[in-house]
């Protein structure tokens, strides 16, 4: 249980840590762009995105790493251990969907919640840094 719990605070605090540096680096970006504001939202969009997509395959890995240790629990159900069967189970879960064809065993159960509230968290983030950044750069008279 308590490998289960670090290798879980480790993902969390990678994943926050990986969501403020993106968020950083495209506020950045799209200061120093010389395009259209439309363009810059793409662009923004694509980036966090982007850094979503890092954080799930972190927890993938958490995911794999606690099934090979073997003690930490497993996924079961509609679950053959292959890549996209792990990667489809974090997708879901981080982004709280959890359609329950695939649920977790024993102290793997700890990942996947915390999995699901950091997805929340970082999601609602991103909501928030995209709004700010629409009312900056997405004027009316800059729609062309």
């Amino acid at each position: 249980m308590f490998i289960a719990f670090l290798v879980t605070v480790f993902l969390s605090i990678a994943s926050v840590l990986i969501h403020y540096e993106a968020l950083l680096r495209i506020a950045s970006l799209m200061n120093r762009i010389s395009i259209r504001p439309r363009g810059r939202i793409l662009v923004a969009v694509i980036g966090v995105l982007v850094a979503h997509v890092a954080e799930v395959w972190l927890f993938v890995g958490g995911y794999y790493f606690l099934t090979w240790l073997g003690n930490c629990g497993k996924l079961v159900g509609n679950f053959s251990g292959d890549l996209l069967d792990y990667s489809y189970y974090s997708f879901s879960t981080y982004t709280s969907l959890g359609f329950g064809d695939i649920t977790p065993e024993g102290p793997m159960r700890f990942l996947t919640g915390m999995e699901a509230l950091t997805g929340l968290v970082l999601i609602a983030w991103t909501a928030s840094f995209m709004f700010l950044e629409m009312q900056r750069f997405w004027k009316k008279r800059d729609m062309r």
